[in-house]
């Protein structure tokens, strides 16, 4: 994950990087400047020859990442491409939208870059959080850019939107207001928050399930549709490790996180949303200029997210839910005193809408005369023969 820029347009006030414990962005310079670019670019392709990777996977985010315009975009591109021969990239961009226009549509399509939008559903839900620094609403300007992107010349590029839950509002109004705009893609996030600064709405050590009571209801109408009318990669996830999977983003599971991020001054990061945890979290104290990406491997905070099981706390390695959920996001463990040895602030939260997805699960396979047991089976069959999962 690459941060070209440091600053942004809109002034959203969850976001983890400007409003909560770490405050580094400050300290950034406001673009990553091509020499920078140019060696992280040498340190990615110095490790995937030395593995044998010959595909790999670069995100383009920020602050907000389209600030720098076309010809800043296109330089990095350029020199991305330069200076990692025999490599095939995945690019992608995460954007807030209010800067996409046609130009920069074509642009990024032509380029074959995969875009994905930030949007908390409908004018109301988005207006709640997602504005600019004087107030005004930004949801008219993202929603021309998603119209933009599902056009048929874009949409094989368009990766679908990150909704970020709001409790205020309504579920079921905001998934049909997303498919409405015809996105191909939801990924609902939670709320960065920690033990130590809980999340609106988690009163830890108190009952209740607010994030599942909400996403819930959105799950029973995708999952009973005739036809899924759009993929949601959390839902989506939370199936397939059920299932006896194993490939799953960060938030779940118990594979191997697979990122670094890598900070406009060329530092190497953890996972930016540990930003919500205090300040210097996700720091390493290696950059592009003074350390290989395996040297990055052996550091404590990234071994601690290869580890599984074993980096899990006890209440998470003795819950029977725990190779599906694998303790939740790793930025939601902390708590002040005991680090990450926790399990999710989330916890109740997840495992209620776990359990739920379960029982859906157990029933539809029921009508086809099937368990979960067996289809687990056949997972592990498949994976060990080589043919995969299905």
């Amino acid at each position: 994950m690459f941060k070209v820029q440091s600053r942004c347009n809109l002034d959203c006030d969850y976001c983890y990087v400007y409003h909560l414990a770490d405050q580094g962005w400050r300290r950034q310079p406001k673009y990553m400047a091509p020499d920078t670019v140019r060696t992280a670019a040498r340190r990615m392709a110095e490790h995937a020859g030395r593995h044998g990777m010959d595909r790999v996977k670069v995100t383009i985010h920020g602050g907000e990442p389209l600030l720098g315009g076309r010809e800043y975009l296109a330089d990095f591109l350029s020199i991305m491409r330069q200076n990692t021969p025999g490599i095939a990239i995945d690019f992608s961009v995460q954007t807030n939208g209010v800067l996409l226009d046609d130009a920069m549509a074509a642009f990024l399509v032509e380029e074959g870059v995969i875009v994905g939008i930030s949007l908390d559903g409908d004018r109301a839900a988005n207006d709640l959080h997602r504005r600019f620094r004087d107030g005004r609403s930004s949801y008219d300007f993202v929603e021309a850019a998603i119209r933009r992107m599902v056009r048929p010349e874009n949409r094989d590029r368009f990766g679908g939107v990150l909704c970020t839950v709001q409790l205020p509002a309504d579920p079921l109004r905001v998934w049909r207001s997303l498919l409405d705009l015809g996105t191909p893609a939801v990924d609902f996030l939670l709320p960065h928050g920690t033990w130590s600064s809980p999340p609106p709405g988690v009163r830890p050590g108190e009952a209740g399930t607010p994030y599942a009571d909400w996403l819930i209801p959105i799950f029973d109408e995708w999952f009973d549709a005739p036809r899924r009318p759009a993929a949601v990669r959390i839902f989506q996830d939370i199936l397939n490790l059920l299932m006896g999977g194993i490939d799953s983003y960060e938030f779940f599971g118990l594979a191997p996180v697979c990122l670094v991020v890598v900070e406009t001054d060329g530092t190497y990061e953890q996972v930016d949303s540990m930003k919500a945890a205090y300040e210097g979290a996700a720091a390493t104290g290696m950059g592009v200029f003074t350390h290989s990406l395996d040297e990055l491997l052996v550091t404590p905070g990234i071994v601690a997210r290869q580890v599984g099981l074993d980096a899990l706390s006890e209440t998470c390695r003795a819950c029977r839910l725990v190779a599906t959920c694998g303790g939740g996001l790793y930025s939601h463990r902390y708590r002040e005193g005991s680090g990450f040895v926790n399990p999710s602030v989330f916890c109740a939260d997840l495992y209620a809408l776990i359990s739920h997805i379960e029982r859906r699960t157990i029933d539809r396979l029921a009508e086809r005369g099937l368990t979960l047991a067996q289809v687990r089976g056949y997972q592990a069959d498949s994976e060990v023969s080589g043919r995969g999962p299905r």
